[in-house]
């Protein structure tokens, strides 16, 4: 297997990603390229889909031959018995071949489906991974994981049965036209003027049910989305009394989904009723014409009836064409669109020599006339021209109104972004000439909103150092104040926390956050409104355990809770993106600035 890392090769053109019901069809099949290429990294697979393929086509075309056989000779009235077993032992034979290379061409086809759309799912996953924050700002991720799933089951789709049953009809066309002629050159013309007719409305049908189908589509994912989004704010809904709204809105969308369904169900029997029409009336009428040449003595039955098999086999193998090209064009959409995230190029990457990171960390971080505007706000500067110089186990507080720039200071410092001016330095190297993930990996985050995984409690607590062992893991837990709920919990560490960690309180989840960076065990600890989801016990427990935490650490505190914050070795105020004031607790209370307006407004508050 490749690397997942390894580049697919697509269109040159890159389109932005939209919404599906914006995405227009493929009117090429070349983004099916990068699917060949894919496929080509498994040659003896290949070769043994091909050639079974090509096999079951040929057993394919060889039955409507030997019944020619069987008829001329063996139904003769003067056939013997042995004549008529050899007759029909061969028809055994054939009808074996085709069964054994159907299923091998079945196997390794569908092999090579599963296979090429797991290499794809792993590179694009891969690749994403390696994108900014930015770069999900801009990009819905619904929207890419969308792409993840229906778009790669598109692609395992044309791999593993469309561009097989396009080879396969192809080759049993091309030659049973050819098998027709030897048969019988003037109803073979015949032949060849009647599929047109049938082709045609297939084909304009096929178009206008493939439109219908794709709005059934859409409307089928709408009401899923909104099934989605009702059932994750329940709570809400009921809180303020909105199910019968939510019902007739419900309704609304189902209705419209029957009625896209209806229309389609329509097109989609009139369609078949014309097909059918003309299918056996052409085979009518071709048997007619054979009927009169066996009559004359021109034809044989035998001849006939191998006639009206392949001619059969022939209309049903155009006709399928037809509609396995618009299956085509859907893959190559699909393939287009997860080749636009496969060739997606971080905007923040390690440079190609990467300075190293002093070696031991010492936790020292600054900031030089930082200025940096979030790509999605141009317009609005989130710092300007900012200094800050953090010295090693220093603990500075951030405080300020919300969007006075606290949080970008986190994302500057994890290299989530790279500021327009300035420069931004951990140890003394900048943060552009080093490796993104060694300067994570000097880092640990506590963010104010806790993000669990759907797993289990160990598997989220080590995420911080996936080799901790359990006592480690205890040990962390206790420091946090989550060792006594954890134990709790009916499994223990290898209970199921639920999606997003929703079999735990908000509490709880925060305490697991705390625990996971603490057992991160990083020289700088990034701490975000880390107890703002604590009761007021549970965040005096959790506060004296950071207290002895940061004493050994560089650590940077946001806070809006003032009373957190008060044993800071520093306290930055900020406002604007700007620094307003610092200095220590008291020194910034007796200075009657912004700092002593927020703690009267709290410790006044706390006093009412």
């Amino acid at each position: 297997m490749t690397e997942p890392t390894a580049e697919i090769d697509t269109q040159d053109e890159a389109a932005a990603i939209v919404p599906p019901e914006a995405r227009p069809p493929a009117r090429t099949l070349r983004p099916l390229k990068m699917i060949w290429r894919e496929s080509l990294k498994y040659p003896r697979q290949l070769i043994v889909a091909v050639l079974a393929l090509m096999t079951t086509s040929a057993a394919t075309l060889a039955i409507p031959a030997r019944f020619k056989v069987i008829i001329d000779d063996a139904f003769g009235p003067g056939a013997s018995i042995d004549q008529i077993g050899h007759s029909f032992r061969y028809l055994l034979m054939i009808v074996a071949v085709l069964g054994a290379a159907t299923a091998m061409r079945f196997f390794f086809v569908s092999w090579l489906g599963e296979r090429v759309v797991a290499d794809i799912r792993l590179k694009v996953q891969s690749n994403l991974l390696r994108m900014p924050p930015s770069f999900f700002e801009e990009n819905s991720p619904k929207e890419i994981s969308s792409r993840m799933t229906s778009d790669t089951t598109l692609i395992e789709q044309v791999v593993g049965t469309t561009v097989s049953v396009a080879l396969r009809n192809l080759i049993t066309g091309i030659g049973g036209v050819i098998f027709l002629f030897t048969l019988a050159p003037k109803l073979t013309a015949t032949l060849l003027l009647a599929i047109p007719l049938v082709i045609t409305p297939i084909m304009l049908f096929g178009r206008r049910l493939r439109n219908v189908s794709r709005t059934s589509q859409d409307r089928v994912a709408d009401v899923g989305a909104m099934v989605s989004e009702v059932l994750g704010a329940m709570k809400v809904v009921q809180s303020f009394g909105q199910e019968e709204r939510e019902r007739e809105r419900f309704a609304g969308a189902v209705e419209a989904t029957f009625d896209t369904a209806r229309r389609r169900i329509m097109i989609r029997a009139v369609m078949t009723a014309i097909v059918i029409f003309l299918i056996f009336g052409s085979i009518t009428l071709l048997m007619w014409q054979g009927a009169v040449g066996v009559a004359t003595g021109t034809v044989s039955g035998g001849t006939i009836a191998a006639f009206v098999l392949t001619g059969g086999l022939v209309a049903g193998a155009f006709a399928a064409l037809t509609e396995v090209y618009g299956d085509l064009l859907r893959g190559a959409g699909a393939a287009s669109r997860l080749a636009e995230l496969l060739h997606e190029v971080p905007g923040i990457a390690a440079p190609a020599r990467p300075v190293a990171l002093p070696e031991p960390p010492r936790g020292q971080l600054s900031f030089e006339h930082v200025t940096f505007r979030y790509p999605t706000r141009p317009d609005t500067p989130a710092l300007v021209d900012f200094n800050l110089h953090v010295e090693p186990g220093e603990t500075v507080a951030l405080v300020g109104p919300s969007g006075a720039g606290k949080s970008t200071l986190f994302m500057l410092a994890q290299r989530f972004y790279d500021p327009q001016s300035g420069a931004v330095k951990i140890d003394g190297v900048p943060l552009p000439s080093a490796d993104p993930a060694d300067i994570r990996r000097r880092m640990a985050l506590v963010p104010q909103d806790a993000v669990l995984f759907a797993s289990s409690a160990r598997d989220n607590l080590r995420y911080g150092n996936w080799s901790a062992t359990d006592d480690e893991i205890w040990e962390a837990a206790r420091a946090a104040n989550a060792e006594e709920f954890l134990r709790a919990l009916p499994n223990g560490l290898d209970t199921f926390l639920g999606e997003a960690g929703a079999r735990l309180s908000g509490g709880q989840r925060q305490r697991v956050a705390i625990a996971r960076a603490l057992l991160r065990d990083a020289p700088i600890l990034l701490l975000d409104e880390a107890t703002s989801a604590l009761d007021a016990e549970s965040e005096r427990l959790v506060q004296d355990a950071l207290d002895r935490l940061i004493k050994t650490r560089t650590t940077l505190v946001i806070a809006h809770r003032l009373a957190t914050i008060r044993a800071a070795d520093r306290i930055v105020v900020m406002d604007g993106g700007r620094i307003v004031e610092q200095g220590t607790h008291a020194a910034l209370t007796s200075a009657d600035g912004l700092y002593a307006r927020l703690a009267r407004l709290q410790f006044d508050g706390l006093a009412a």
